[in-house]
């Protein structure tokens, strides 16, 4: 009864009311006495309904039927209207009358009103539509950041530290390098202690840190000897304008080559990605992955010649880091299958991605979308947000039969 509309109570509240006189007592004597709180405009229908049903309560067992039947009605006034409610239809001979079905509203199309494009948001909506949909259009849920993200975060701020300090690695002695990055390490997690879960969780992650920190330095020791460059910035904004649509993003790394003059995009990772450079220019080529590409042109239309691009990974501490490095070049060259991390994409390939940006900017502006269809691909559901609101998601092929 608590759950109707004739108790004035929110089904929550009414779901709380009941958790209480289980141990408190009586719920009717609990609302008699004012003994449950409730909002000052729905007391009196709160007290109101408490009263009728002990009234119908404290009626005599053997009371005829009609009588009880005529007493529920008149104390709940059925047959009327509660508001906004359907009328309640009188009932007889155990009959009931359906109401007429509910036109369903027609499908109207949905548009972002976000001015600016990044290419996580890009690679959102490829990756799966209606995860896009929830997290861009409706921000349906609030993603609260995990170790792992909050990991990447601290990581990058102590590299972003070191790079300003020293901007040409190869002139620097590389166990003062090593010594400023681990104290900027400890720094940079410290700052996001309180975001970890536990004192230990926050431990583990700097202890990881600080391994993967001393791997990073050998491999940028060793990069400045065969090819001395200056970091030229770390977290540079990048913002583009493409056929009208406005993209924006932060570059993690620039350097600039001493002898060249050209410039390589540096990305850092912290979780998983390609593990061969084949593998990443597939990617690019399915528009898998845009960020490297609009990073290009970003640099490009800065006045940049942009000779190299990078994927820096630093995830795993027992690994020395490998980066999935790609080298621009202005004729098409077949993909090389190999597991090699060095690769070339052809400009070509940069310019079919820009277009695809293009194109789905103009598929997420122009309002035609009436539907946002799930991902085929079980994995991208093992870390969303969304997959408790999601009962179209994909199961796994192990799953599947047990459903």
């Amino acid at each position: 009864m608590l759950r109707s509309p004739l108790s004035g109570v929110p089904h929550e509240v009414g779901s709380a009311y009941v958790a209480l006189s289980e141990r408190e007592g009586s719920l009717l004597d609990l609302l008699a006495r004012e003994r449950l709180a409730s909002g000052s405009d729905a007391r009196e229908t709160l007290l109101a309904f408490t009263a009728s049903l002990r009234e119908l309560a404290e009626l005599p067992a053997d009371s005829a039927d009609a009588h009880r039947e005529t007493l529920i009605k008149h104390r709940f006034a059925l047959g009327v209207s509660f508001g906004d409610e359907a009328p309640v239809h009188e009932l007889g001979n155990g009959e009931f009358t359906l109401l007429d079905p509910v036109v369903p509203e027609p499908a109207i199309g949905v548009r972002t009103n976000n001015p600016r494009f990044s290419a996580s948001q890009l690679n959102t909506y490829v990756e799966c539509p209606r995860k896009w949909f929830y997290r861009y259009l409706c921000a349906a849920v609030e993603d609260k950041g995990s170790s792992a993200s909050y990991y990447g975060t601290a990581f990058h701020a102590a590299l972003e530290e070191l790079h300003g300090e020293y901007p040409q690695p190869g002139r620097v002695d590389p166990k003062e390098m090593d010594r400023k990055l681990q104290g900027y390490i400890n720094a940079a997690f410290d700052r996001h202690r309180n975001n970890f879960d536990t004192p230990v969780e926050h431990e583990l992650q700097v202890r990881r840190a600080r391994r993967t920190a001393h791997k990073y330095v050998d491999w940028l020791v060793a990069e400045a000897r065969s090819a001395p460059f200056t970091v030229v910035g770390c977290e540079l904004s990048a913002e583009l304008q493409l056929d009208g649509f406005d993209f924006i993003g932060y570059i993690d790394r620039l350097d600039r080559n001493d002898v060249t003059g050209t410039v390589a995009v540096i990305d850092y990772k912290t979780g998983s990605i390609a593990t061969t450079a084949a593998e990443y220019r597939d990617k690019v080529r399915q528009f898998k992955d845009f960020q490297l590409p609009f990073y290009y042109w970003a640099r490009t239309a800065q006045g940049d010649r942009v000779s190299r691009l990078a994927l820096v990974p630093l995830k795993d501490a027992l690994l020395d880091v490998r980066p999935i490095s790609l080298e621009v070049v202005p004729v098409p060259r077949e993909a090389v299958r190999s597991q090699s991390p060095l690769g070339v994409i052809p400009i070509a390939e940069l310019e079919r991605a820009r277009d695809r940006m293009i194109e789905i900017c103009r598929e997420l502006t122009s309002g035609e979308a009436t539907a946002f269809p799930v991902t085929a691909d079980p994995s991208v559901c093992t870390y969303c947000t969304y997959a408790l609101a999601c009962v179209n998601r994909p199961y796994p092929v192990e799953d599947r039969f047990a459903r």
